[in-house]
């Protein structure tokens, strides 16, 4: 879970498909819950729950210190493997969320294809992610 960046509950972080994350993932399948998110997802966690070290927001300014023309170009960046975001300076790697509204629709101990929480969502990770925000 250390390696992963995910210290607590209801935390999320921004990995790519490389074989070493894949073998992560499938050992910690049985603790969390993962997928692929879409690009607009990606965006909205970075622009609202994207921090740096000292709890300070991403903005523009930060993008164009660390070569990005925006914070849309970033994300862009970041969305199609050009730039790792827990690589990029100054920044927190996981992403703070709240439990999502109306709680969880399922069993919080049983895998996500027998009617609960955990393992690989695939593309319906969006719809939590968007409840968690």
């Amino acid at each position: 879970m250390a390696m992963l960046h995910l210290p607590r509950n209801n935390y999320a972080a921004l990995v790519d498909d490389r074989p070493a994350f894949q073998g992560m993932l499938k050992t910690a399948r049985d603790y969390i819950t993962y997928g692929e998110p879409s690009k607009e997802t990606v965006a909205l966690m970075i622009k609202k729950k994207g921090r740096l070290v000292g709890d300070k927001e991403l903005t523009d300014d930060y993008a164009q210190k660390s070569g990005f023309k925006s914070l849309d170009d970033l994300v862009e960046a970041i969305y199609t493997g050009r730039a790792e975001y827990w690589k990029l300076k100054t920044i927190q790697p996981v992403f703070r969320l709240h439990p999502p509204s109306k709680g969880f629709k399922g069993k919080i101990k049983r895998h996500y294809g027998a009617g609960g929480e955990l393992g690989d969502r695939g593309e319906k990770i969006d719809a939590l992610l968007r409840r968690m925000l």
